[in-house]
């Protein structure tokens, strides 16, 4: 069967909406580049606190939590296509609105609270983007992946992610080499934020020519669609088979599914993925990777440049997780990672509370990136996307990610002020939760490899 498996045609699908992936990335890394620069530009010429500052950079994570929140019933309503494509249009006015918030009602160069309201308005609209995107941009490919390299063509979206992030970190890079630091914080940034427009375009164009997620298509009762398309991936004979399978495990209509109609215990572990995928501190490194590094004594040019290496290690280590996730499992490479990120994070810590700064924290905070990358970045996106059945998994995705979105403007948010009350507490923290992450995958997670999506109705039927 898998001998008449369009590969080309599952590819091509596979990318377009990885494309939502690397948006993610780039829109939520960009603000590493201009952090300090809106320090300046807004929190420091309005005597405004660090308390603040930290919610400024992570406001785009109150959209995402939005976004998270109403993926499920978009998702439902709309469809996976479309709702991708609303997405793709809230990235492309939030990167304009980003880079020049003053349009219409306020004067360039004179900043007040209300520009400042007004700047958090359109980072939170972005935000409601990602976090559509994050929520549905997995489920569309696992709702189309073959079972047996499902978990590969999911963990190709946190790849983009990562892609998207190094990108973006040339591109910050690119925008502050050679000028002066006046000059980054006063127009700098707005070319940051400006340079988000592009790769929003590159999404939202394609999802117009690439077919619905056909487990939506049969769960809305258009089996003929839908098996057009599973034929156009699979092959007649396992098209035919894969709907049989989802017409036994399909409603007519999934948003009318109770959330808990096959128990707690499915909805409690979606959402603790999610909390300690962001409990362990990963987007801390990733939104004030500049700042780090200049604290072990970098300087503006070099701290960019660092946090590239950071980024080319992510990707690869990315790619470890794409070539064994569906070989080794989800469960190993999870516990692994959490081991690893444990190490990076406790030696960071250790480096913190010894006042030692230098090559050894950056080899640590590598170890830590390195870890994650290749375990609980894409391998949570996996589980979140394949362990809900199909009755309820727009609303239970929808819940995890919204979790996520919230454990990651919290943990985030807290990280300045956490900052100036200790940095070595602050990493030994993160070093804390990855211990627990471990023990949490390691009593409570299942394994999917190799499972199909209707497989795990049953699993989930019989312990409810």
């Amino acid at each position: 069967m898998k001998q008449n498996r369009n590969s080309v045609y599952l590819f091509v699908i596979t990318l377009v909406a990885t494309i939502g992936g690397l948006l993610f990335g780039y829109d939520t890394a960009v603000i590493s580049g201009a952090e300090k620069s809106l320090k300046v530009y807004f929190t420091d010429s309005l005597n405004l606190g660090a308390l603040v500052h930290g919610a400024t950079i992570s406001s785009a994570l109150i959209g995402c939590i939005i976004g998270g929140i109403i993926s499920g019933r978009f998702a439902s309503n709309f469809g996976r296509r479309k709702s991708l494509i609303i997405a793709s249009v809230l990235f492309f006015v939030s990167a304009l609105g980003s880079a020049y918030p003053e349009f219409l009602f306020f004067t360039k160069g004179h900043p007040t609270i209300s520009l400042l309201i007004a700047f958090n308005i359109y980072r939170i609209i972005g935000g409601i983007g990602v976090g559509l995107a994050s929520a549905i941009c997995p489920m569309y490919i696992g709702e189309i992946a073959p079972a047996d390299i499902r978990g590969r063509l999911i963990s190709f979206n946190q790849l983009m992610i990562i892609i998207g992030m190094l990108v973006v970190y040339f591109v910050n890079w690119a925008i502050a080499h050679g000028q002066t630091i006046e000059w980054v914080n006063d127009i700098g940034w707005r070319y940051m934020f400006a340079s988000n427009a592009v790769p929003a375009i590159m999404f939202g164009l394609p999802l117009l020519f690439v077919p619905e997620s056909p487990r939506y298509l049969a769960l809305k009762g258009e089996e003929d669609k839908a098996l057009a398309i599973l034929t156009k991936i699979n092959g007649s004979s396992e098209a035919k088979v894969i709907l049989e399978d989802i017409k036994q495990t399909a409603t007519v209509d999934d948003s009318t599914e109770k959330l808990f109609a096959y128990g707690k215990t499915v909805i409690f572990i979606g959402i603790m993925l999610s909390v300690f995928q962001q409990f362990v501190g990963i987007n801390v490194a990733l939104y004030y990777a500049p700042r780090i590094f200049e604290s072990m004594g970098a300087g503006q040019d070099a701290s960019m440049l660092q946090t590239i290496v950071m980024g080319l290690v992510n990707v690869i280590f990315t790619v470890v997780a794409i070539m064994t996730v569906d070989k080794w499992g989800r469960k190993p490479l999870l516990v692994v990672g959490s081991v690893g990120m444990a190490i990076g994070m406790f030696g960071v810590a250790g480096m913190a509370f010894s006042n030692i700064i230098g090559i050894s924290t950056l080899v640590f905070i590598i170890i830590y990136t390195a870890s994650f990358m290749m375990s609980w970045g894409p391998i949570c996106w996996v589980l979140i996307a394949e362990i809900f059945p199909n009755k309820i998994r727009g609303k239970a995705v929808a819940i995890a990610v919204a979790a996520q979105w919230a454990a990651n403007y919290l943990i985030s948010s807290t990280y300045p002020m956490m900052m100036e009350y200790s940095s070595a507490l602050t990493y030994g923290f993160y070093g804390l939760m990855s211990v627990l992450s471990a023990l949490f995958v390691w009593k409570f997670v299942p394994e999917t490899k190799g499972k199909t999506l209707e497989e795990m109705e049953k699993v989930w039927g019989e312990s409810a």
